[in-house]
């Protein structure tokens, strides 16, 4: 499907698109000093123009596509336009110009795009391994995919997704890149099946969403969903749910700023670890693991606490079995937190657990840390015992996504382990 000029101008008015619009790169940063290696589980990457190449073309009409208009790339889908946003990579910008639309491919930073750029980034930034989930345009989850109409043309481009992810974006590194997939919302079948055929050739994450039934799709009550999550489980596929995968974050009001969503981030993680263990999701599949990126872990003592008030009452409802396991066993059993400025969960780690608490940059969204996240984990973590450290740094990434260790020499010689990196 076309796009008209009238439709053009219309979603540039609307947008607020500039098409004369000059964007500002800044020097790069000199390296930073390596406190402790990092193991980034919550990056995103802004996926290429052939993304959709392989897809048949059968599904020619169907399939997403990226053309210029004006001279400014856009993906045409399902006969609208998305133009790149300048939220997809504010990294190397001045933070004036963050919100920008229309951007083109040099108004980013190349590592917001390119793999190579990339790990030169993370080489500076002191980060040994990252976990890239999709750009906005796609949903966090795929949601836009799955909305494409054609069934099959949608899980070809699921299919397309994940290939890109595995046999281009992470080939470039295999041992520094984490393969983190989309699932196929649209059918759960088909969303399982998926999940077995990339665990085969080593894809041992999904980025799903915490709250499907926001999205359109079954909630995670009554167990439709339950395929997918047998595969997850048999296969040690990890279940990510990145905030905002639902398309939903609180909203007071609907004059509240864009920051007050920003700040309001954890609720979507309260709310769906809350949700996750009523729909006793982790009781039906216990080994299933399960991570809250980008929602902090500051309120995980008061989920804990409300869960155990919810327990001692489970006598006056219909919440549990008598066979149930403690709710809050099954949030330290099953569940994972990533934290990127979250000062106050280091202080509450003996009721968090250490063993579930992780490190991510953000690269190259607006809340990253790059290319100073030394100096901020060095600034929150270094009263702790160095083992806990470790831990949070880069043991409970590697060990729960099987990132190879040690890192490259430069990171393994680092001041934390003994070394003198400068």
């Amino acid at each position: 499907m076309n796009v008209s000029l009238d439709e053009i101008k219309e979603h540039e008015n609307a947008h607020g698109i500039d098409p004369d619009q000059r964007l500002t790169l800044l020097v790069d940063p000199e390296p930073r000093s390596v406190w402790c290696p990092v193991i980034s589980v919550d990056d995103h990457v802004l996926e290429p123009a052939n993304l959709f190449d392989q897809v048949p073309r059968k599904f020619a009409d169907s399939i997403p596509r990226m053309i210029e208009v004006h001279g400014r790339p856009a993906w045409q889908i399902a006969g609208r336009l998305h133009y790149l946003s300048g939220s997809d990579g504010t990294v190397g910008r001045p933070m004036s110009e963050w919100s920008a639309n229309g951007m083109r491919w040099e108004d980013f930073r190349p590592g917001v795009f390119d793999a190579r750029a990339r790990l030169a980034d993370m080489d500076l930034n002191g980060v040994w391994a990252s976990l890239a989930f999709p750009s906005n345009v796609w949903g966090f989850a795929g949601a836009t995919i799955a909305r494409l109409g054609d069934r099959d043309a949608a899980l070809a481009c699921v299919r397309a997704y994940n290939d890109w992810v595995h046999e281009e974006w992470c080939a470039a590194a295999p041992d520094r890149f984490i393969p983190c997939q989309l699932p196929f919302l649209a059918d759960v079948e088909l969303a399982a099946a998926e999940i077995r055929r990339n665990a085969e050739r080593g894809m041992r994450a999904v980025s799903f969403s915490e709250n499907p039934y926001a999205l359109g799709f079954p909630s995670l009550h009554g167990g439709y969903w339950d395929p997918f999550f047998a595969a997850c489980a048999e296969t040690d596929t990890v279940v990510n749910l990145h905030v905002g995968s639902s398309g939903v974050i609180p909203r007071p009001a609907p004059d509240s700023p864009p920051m007050v969503l920003v700040t309001l981030f954890p609720l979507n993680g309260i709310m769906a670890i809350v949700d996750w263990i009523f729909a006793k999701v982790p009781i039906r599949f216990p080994t299933i693991k399960i991570v809250l990126p980008e929602a902090g872990a500051s309120w995980v003592p008061t989920v804990i606490e409300r869960l155990d008030c919810s327990f001692r009452k489970r006598d006056q409802s219909l919440a549990w079995e008598p066979t149930d396991p403690h709710p809050s066993d099954i949030l330290r059993r099953n569940f994972w937190f990533a934290s990127i400025e979250d000062p106050s969960a280091f202080h509450q780690l003996e009721v968090i657990g250490e063993d579930r608490v992780m490190i991510e940059v953000d690269y190259p969204h607006a809340d990253s840390s790059w290319p100073d996240t030394q100096a901020l984990v060095r600034r929150q973590l270094e009263a702790l015992p160095v083992a806990t450290i470790r831990k949070l740094c880069f043991e409970n990434a590697s060990a729960l996504y099987g990132v190879p260790w040690p890192p490259g020499e430069r990171l393994r010689d680092s001041v934390l382990l003994g070394g003198h990196s400068g």
